[in-house]
């Protein structure tokens, strides 16, 4: 900084190349208070050696300084090449120049001169070991130029009465410097110390930061294998409690189906939920963006809940206000999925009054359209202290209501997320004993606006009469029973194959009317089967429908590009399954469309 103004260039030739930029950089960012300092020297200058040396000394001063700010300045980028030696240097020549400052005011006769000669000497020293406290012997080397000036004035002073006075100020500053380096390196070695253990900490909360990243994508992946393999049974459960539900049964036989068939729907919706929850926090939540008619959506989101509503003896009650576009783009299925969470919660949590499932509509744009559906209900309500943790997951504001209404405490938490990803949000409102009302705020692009005229609704038969040779192939025995009775059942053929080997060699040799495909067989899996009898053999047209215990889409677009003519999600519905058998007939397109058409009625 200071006419140490070398001063923090020093940088030994020994010195590392981190030291020196280190040094650098230090030096560069005080340059300017180097300058304040000239001139308060100069001001003393001025009183002893009078107004025209000062302003020599101070031009040639600034002059020196402003030069060695443009060596720095150049040569900053290249300390890591050798150019560190350059510091040094340019540091001790400038801090001759300000080494001549307390030379000049000694010999100025003047009376105060030799008092103020003594204070910038010491001034001199202390500003060059104060920037370069962290590097002594840099300082040692850079405030050389004053040790040749208190040279001088010793020599001058040789057998006068001020010799031994002058010499012993060296030990008195020089202890002085002592202390300051000393402190100065004992502070910075306990920086040190604890930026180390600083960084040890942060290396240690990395690692464990990378253990749980693995372990959640082994989770993950987990879920994933165990979706499969909890489908599979699953399919089996339900299928043969459809199966068993289309004979002749007892009251307490069907009473037991019913426990059944409940309890494997609330397995697959548990299941499904952990499985969102998953796909969520890994960001693998696929939507899709697609035209969506308000009408249906309203019935398929209010449908199953009237009815039950009306069998508590609640009171159900729809409004709709505002601007409510015709038709809307978004994903259909988890714009269904939140909101039936909520009014499920609704119904679920309410005993007597009502259940208002309210719809408003607030035009953003010409092309954008704001959407809060709400959800009121006249429950217990919800405690203000417990509304912080009620969207968050495996969590019940009530312990009691797991008890008694069972749930993972997931559905909220899935609810939000999924409409946070869509760019909108939940909020809630509840006092306790006077009901909550949750609402669904949401942005969408309208393509419609005007309301259009209702479609017939199409209705395919189950069967046409006719019967019909299906080749099954499924790895799973019970899955093939099943599968075999239910179109036994129906008045047709099957032939069944547990892989994909076997399926290839019966398809060469025989021809079937359609083909059920499972995915995932030991042997040759369903995908390279299906491309396979594409190739060649009596089955080349044969429509093709595969099974598949994955939802993902990019799962079911895989079995189309296999050659595949539709997809089945397991369980297995039968209905979707008659619909694609009534299509038979009129071959592979007629069943890729009965197929597209189930897919739609689902998303509407």
């Amino acid at each position: 900084m200071v006419g140490s103004d070398g001063i923090g260039k020093s940088l030994a030739s020994g010195q590392t190349a981190g030291e020196a930029a280190q040094a650098l950089t230090a030096i560069l960012q005080t340059q300017y208070l180097r300058y304040m300092i000239i001139a308060s020297w100069a001001i003393g200058l001025l009183a002893t050696v009078g107004a025209l040396n000062a302003f020599v000394w101070f031009v040639g001063t600034v002059g020196a300084g402003i030069l060695r700010g443009s060596v720095e300045k150049r040569v900053s980028h290249r300390v890591g090449a050798g150019w560190g030696m350059v510091f040094p240097l340019v540091a001790t020549v400038t801090t001759a120049a300000w080494a001549a400052a307390p030379l000049m005011a000694w010999f100025s006769d003047a009376p105060f001169g030799q008092e103020l000669a003594l204070a910038l000497l010491v001034s001199g020293y202390v500003l060059v070991f104060a920037q370069l406290r962290s590097s002594p012997r840099q300082a040692i080397l850079i405030s050389s130029p004053y040790g040749l000036v208190a040279l001088a004035i010793l020599v001058s002073l040789w057998g006068g009465p001020l010799f031994w006075p002058f010499l012993a100020v060296v030990p008195f500053t020089a202890a002085g410097l002592f202390v300051l380096v000393t402190m100065t390196v004992l502070r910075e070695e306990r920086i040190r110390a604890f930026q180390e253990h600083q960084a040890h900490l942060i290396e240690e909360l990395q690692t464990a930061r990378d253990k749980a990243d693995a372990a959640n994508a082994a989770k993950s992946n987990f879920l994933g294998v165990i979706s499969h393999e909890l489908r599979t049974p699953m399919n089996g459960v339900l299928g043969a409690a459809q199966l068993l539900g289309a004979t002749r049964l007892e009251d307490t036989q069907r009473e037991y189906l019913s426990i059944i068939r409940n309890s494997g729907d609330n397995l697959l919706s548990l299941l499904n939920d952990i499985l969102d929850m998953t796909k969520i926090e890994a960001g693998k939540m696929t939507f899709e963006v697609v035209d969506i008619a308000t009408d249906e959506l309203h019935r398929r989101v209010i449908g199953p809940f009237t009815a039950q509503a009306e069998a508590k003896g609640l009171a159900f009650e729809s409004t709709f206000t505002g601007a409510i576009p015709a038709v809307v783009r978004g994903d259909p299925l988890r714009v269904c999925q939140v909101l039936q969470n909520l009014l499920s919660n609704a119904v679920k949590f309410t005993e007597t009054g009502t259940i208002a499932y309210r719809v408003h509509g607030e035009p953003i744009s010409d092309q954008r359209v704001r959407l809060d559906f709400s959800v009121m209900d006249s429950g217990t309500g919800i405690a203000k202290d417990d509304l912080e943790r009620l969207f968050q997951p495996f969590t019940q504001v009530d312990a009691s209501s797991t008890r008694r209404f069972g749930g993972t405490g997931l559905g909220l938490t899935i609810a939000r997320r999924m409409a946070n990803i869509m760019g909108g949000d939940i909020g809630v409102t509840s006092t306790l004993g006077s009901g909550s009302t949750f609402t669904l705020s949401i942005e969408a692009e309208v393509v419609e606006w005007e309301r259009l005229q209702p479609a017939e609704a199409i209705r395919a038969e189950v069967g046409d009469g006719n019967s019909l040779s299906v080749l099954v192939v499924e790895d799973h025995p019970v899955n093939r029973m099943i599968l075999e009775a239910w179109l036994g059942s129906s008045g047709h053929t099957t032939a069944s194959a547990e892989n994909g080997k076997v399926a290839i060699d019966m398809a060469a040799g025989q021809t079937f009317d359609l083909v059920i495909m499972d995915v995932n067989m030991p042997v040759m899996d369903g995908l390279t089967a299906t491309r396979l009898i594409r190739t060649s053999g009596h089955n080349r047209e044969t429509p093709i429908v595969v099974l598949s215990a994955s939802a993902r889409h990019e799962d079911h677009q895989a079995g189309l590009d296999a050659g595949a003519d539709a997809y089945l999600n397991k369980p297995i519905d039968f209905a979707s399954l008659a619909e694609m058998l009534a299509r038979v007939s009129g071959g592979r397109t007629s069943v890729s469309q009965a197929s597209n058409q189930v897919q739609a009625s689902r998303a509407a």
